[in-house]
């Protein structure tokens, strides 16, 4: 992939400037809405459950923005990947071109997003009082992998999504829940004990905790931490790539 990423490289950047002139077009505020749609989400959760429940936890706001800042991500990520190889069948029909091309431009897309969004994300928790020292460079450990990990989930919803169109709907509804069990705007505490350890099955709830551990805890996660996240891409990517190789070539009878 990578390989054919540096023979595409014009084709390649050409795709992610399009992308984002498509997103933004006939818009005022542009590349704004990129920063401004993650924070009125974190500051309408912060109204209701600090002010209207009552949460009184140190830092919930950064505690709530660590969790959407990964939730969007992975969502926008995935999402623009699943329909990546539908939105440019008239190029990959007509020209012979790697297909991966357009799922890795969907992926910088959403990278640079999150990119502007982290920025903000590091603002409030200055804002918020939190010390910054060298353990937050840990968190690039999770960046990259996380990045990883959403290109192995959206090559898996791609090539699912060009047989079968349901997939969007049903993902929708996946992502939903998803939101609810990532323990994104409550605190884990509140489920019992010997339940608590339920929520590492879920690695987007990972990728968030890394985040939370370092930034509100400060400090550097366990290895065990480390080991899951790596666990959980390296499969992800695995499946991804084994599934999106197979139906590669059947890809054009379908679109």
């Amino acid at each position: 992939m990578i390989k054919k990423l540096e023979s595409y490289q014009f084709l390649f950047s050409e795709l992610v400037k399009r992308d984002f002139k498509k997103k933004y077009k006939r818009t005022i505020l542009g590349m704004l809405w990129s920063i401004l749609s993650p924070l009125i989400n974190v500051l309408v959760l912060l109204m209701i459950f600090k002010h209207i429940f009552g949460r009184t936890e140190p830092h919930f706001i950064i505690y709530i923005f660590s969790g959407t800042l990964v939730m969007n991500f992975y969502s926008e990520c995935t999402q623009g990947c699943m329909r990546a190889l539908m939105a440019n069948a008239s190029i990959f029909t007509k020209i012979n071109v790697p297909k991966s091309l357009f799922l890795l431009s969907k992926s910088v897309q959403s990278y640079i997003n999150f990119g502007l969004t982290l920025l903000i994300y590091f603002a409030f928790c200055l804002f918020d009082g939190i010390v910054f020292g060298a353990h937050v460079l840990s968190l690039i450990y999770p960046i990259v992998m996380l990045l990883i990990f959403n290109i192995g989930v959206g090559m898996l919803l791609s090539a699912m999504f060009v047989f079968f169109r349901d997939i969007e709907y049903l993902y929708s509804i996946f992502l939903m829940l998803l939101t609810y069990i990532s323990a994104i705007f409550y605190p884990v505490t509140i489920v019992p004990e010997k339940s608590q350890m339920f929520f590492y099955a879920n690695p987007v709830y990972v990728f968030i905790k890394y985040f939370r551990i370092v930034m509100i805890n400060g400090y550097v996660p366990s290895i065990w931490i480390h080991l899951l996240i790596l666990v959980y891409t390296a499969v992800v990517l695995l499946i991804g790539c084994l599934v999106y190789k197979k139906y590669n070539h059947e890809f054009l009878y379908y679109v």
